[in-house]
């Protein structure tokens, strides 16, 4: 009897999700419980996985396609497969010559170039992926991925077809030259997660009254206090420590001091939070996403950084949860990693605040009357001006940075 493979529970207030990529083709064996395709929704990435082991006999909805909860992905002939030591090693004793064929299909119905199909047929690359860089006559292997686990995208194929090609580097360039003045244009389908990025940060600016003020924080006390410890930190907690904790700690010392930054609007209510959610933005394959630190002026430092790390890495391998980007009252962002010098970070709804952090500059300044060559940070908080007056703004903003300067208030909560 066949097994439908379906579409499972999407997690609370998400409709529909779109196929993201097979991690197996039709005629696959596979086991029970393997991931066979992921979803994607306008928050986080899903695994799918197979309820039986044996050979996956039909896909039905092709990546790119729109799906909802309880739709029939696809079918699976059981028995087949066997179990996840077996699967794979009878897969492919048995299926050589059924694979020949289909390649050999493959190649009837697309024509090889320079023998990119054959190269690509069993480096773990997703159906899709192989036909493409079959059809553009390139390796995988010379293709950086963003896909889970370092696979390749559709995207990475194609962004990869459109850099301008180096006679000296490129072995293609020779057979296919490109003459000079070509333009030409692609057409890439934003990603759900890119399309709710959009959304939220055109609602953060139509329905906020929003303002940024600025400042700039001297950096040396915090830095000398890192060179000191780091080690000894490292050593002790297993993780390194960062600039983030020392910025975590001084705005939650700055947000008990001024409640209202801390707060949201609910209506025609302000909502003020007793409790201190951080949500820290970090960069992952798919764009930008800010999982949040639950009770954040619970954690120590080592806490601290242990949590953004386990973030980060959770990003990268699109593993990041529901739960991870559910709530949050206020949040840091870090464009001085990308080498920002100065910005205006957009709110992220239904928050009233963020705090925009910038790159460690060598700067001239005045200390006790005296020019000294300092590090400094350019820092700014974007703020909801229907409930936040400037004073309030800018004073939190003055506390991050006086507790920044002088560390030991952190330490003592002053």
């Amino acid at each position: 009897m066949s097994i439908e493979i379906k579409v499972p529970q999407l997690p609370e207030s998400v409709s529909s999700a779109t196929v993201g990529a097979w991690t197996v083709a039709e005629g696959d064996a596979i086991s029970r419980d393997q991931n066979v395709l992921e979803l994607e929704t306008d928050k986080v990435m899903l695994d799918v996985p197979a309820a039986e082991g044996g050979v996956l006999k039909e896909i039905r909805i092709k990546a790119g396609e729109s799906v909802k909860a309880g739709d029939v992905l696809g079918i699976i002939e059981p028995g087949k497969g066997g179990n996840a030591e077996d699967s794979a090693p009878s897969a492919k004793a048995s299926g050589d010559e059924g694979s020949a064929q289909k390649e050999k299909a493959k190649g009837d119905a697309t024509p090889s170039k320079s023998g990119a199909a054959d190269a690509a047929g069993n480096d773990g690359q997703l159906p899709a992926v192989r036909k493409k860089l079959a059809e553009l006559g390139l390796s995988a292997a010379d293709i950086k991925g963003s896909g889970k686990g370092g696979r390749l995208t559709l995207e990475d194929v194609e962004a990869h077809k459109a850099r301008p090609k180096s006679a000296g580097n490129d072995k293609s360039a020779s057979s296919a030259p490109v003459a000079s003045g070509d333009r030409e244009e692609q057409r890439v389908p934003m990603t759900r997660i890119r399309q709710r990025i959009a959304e939220r940060l055109v609602e953060a600016q139509q329905t906020a009254a929003m303002l940024t003020t600025f400042n700039e924080v001297d950096l040396q006390a915090v830095m000398d206090l890192r060179a000191r410890h780091k080690e000894a930190f490292e050593k002790t907690h297993g993780v390194k420590l960062g600039f983030m904790s020392f910025f975590v700690k001084a705005t939650i010392e700055a947000l008990k001091k001024f409640p209202v930054v801390n707060a949201s609007i609910d209506g025609t209510d302000v909502l003020y939070h007793n409790y201190f959610d951080i949500g820290i933005a970090v960069s992952g394959p798919r764009g930008l996403v800010v999982p949040v630190l639950r009770d954040a002026d619970q954690m120590s430092f080592a806490d601290i950084e242990k949590g953004i790390a386990a973030y980060g890495a959770k990003a990268r391998d699109n593993k990041l949860s529901m739960e991870d980007l559910t709530g949050g009252t206020f949040s840091i962002t870090n464009g001085g990693i990308f080498g920002s010098m100065m910005s205006t970070p957009i709110l992220n709804p239904p928050q009233s605040a963020i705090l925009g952090m910038h790159g460690i500059t060598e700067r001239p300044v005045v200390v006790n009357g005296a020019v000294v060559v300092r590090p400094m940070m350019y820092l700014a908080m974007s703020y909801d001006h229907r409930i936040i007056d400037g004073r309030e703004a800018v004073l939190s903003l003055r506390a991050i940075k006086e507790g920044l300067e002088d560390p030991a208030k952190l330490l003592l909560q002053l």
